[in-house]
């Protein structure tokens, strides 16, 4: 691995490199690499979330390097450069027509993907249902157990190599049209009701408590949250901004198979 990031960080910085050999051989290989699922954009550790940023780096490199090309499925004219992703059955992930999967994205086995979408790049862990005009964009990391609701827009950050992705810990419940984008992180378990947004800068502000605590870029594992607004002041007068209330935790009484949706009716939140 050190040898092929080596080349491929190389390749980032010199494109006249590709031309050289072993340099474009290097991008393939990489990206092949995590299509199979052997290497990943963000990894979880001791101390968090890593970038492999030379990943990253790969696949814009694969952008350039790869062609245009007709791609034909039954009835379906595609015209691209990069391929769709082969081998579902072997691999054991459903994917219902007209879902697409991606070259370069990685699904586990048990995995169900419906008409939705799951870019280069992206991570969907194994028993993780990515429901109907869900997009998973490039990069981001979903985890196991996950369900991404209908019409879930978890956004791609390709650029820059070393910005973090949007990742989706395991056994997250995503409602409904919920947009995660820049990077947030929504840790094990947590809940976000019906239409949620997340953004880098969006409040995420719990008030369960005697005192509200606020939180950007990160849902603590376990939350329940739902939309809010909040009073700003702008030089025009004051308005009503979006952000987002953590308004308590999910049970652990709950059985974790059921407790997705009754998380938030308990909290006579819509799914």
């Amino acid at each position: 691995m050190e040898e092929l990031s080596q080349k491929v960080s190389a390749a980032f910085a010199d494109r006249a490199k590709l031309k050289e050999a072993g340099y474009a051989e290097a991008v393939r290989e990489t990206l092949a690499l995590l299509d199979s699922g052997a290497l990943r954009v963000a990894e979880k550790g001791a101390e968090g979330w890593k970038v492999n940023a030379w990943v990253k780096e790969a696949i814009l490199l694969f952008f350039g390097i790869s062609d245009m090309k007709v791609m034909e499925v039954g009835p379906f004219e595609f015209f691209d450069k990069i391929p769709l992703k082969k081998g579902l059955e072997a691999a054991g992930v459903r994917v219902v027509p007209p879902g697409v999967v991606r070259y370069g994205a990685h699904v586990e086995k048990g995995a169900v993907v419906m008409p939705g979408y799951v870019n280069i790049g992206a991570r969907v862990g194994a028993g993780t249902m990515v429901d109907t005009w869900a997009t998973v964009g490039s990069c981001a990391q979903v985890g196991r157990d996950v369900h991404l609701s209908g019409g879930v827009g978890l956004g791609g950050v390709l650029e820059p190599p070393t910005a973090s992705p949007v990742i989706i810990e395991d056994g997250a419940f995503i409602g409904s049209r919920c947009i995660v984008v820049e990077g947030v992180v929504v840790e094990e378990e947590a809940v976000l009701g019906a239409n949620v947004v997340l953004t880098s800068s969006t409040p995420i502000i719990d008030v369960s408590g005697p005192e509200e605590k606020v939180y950007k870029g990160r849902v603590p594992a376990r939350s329940v949250v739902i939309p809010g607004m909040k009073e700003k002041q702008f030089p025009a007068g004051r308005y009503m901004v979006p952000c987002a209330l953590i308004i308590g935790q999910r049970k652990e009484s709950t059985d974790k198979k059921t407790s997705l949706n009754s998380a938030l009716r308990d909290f006579a939140v819509s799914v």
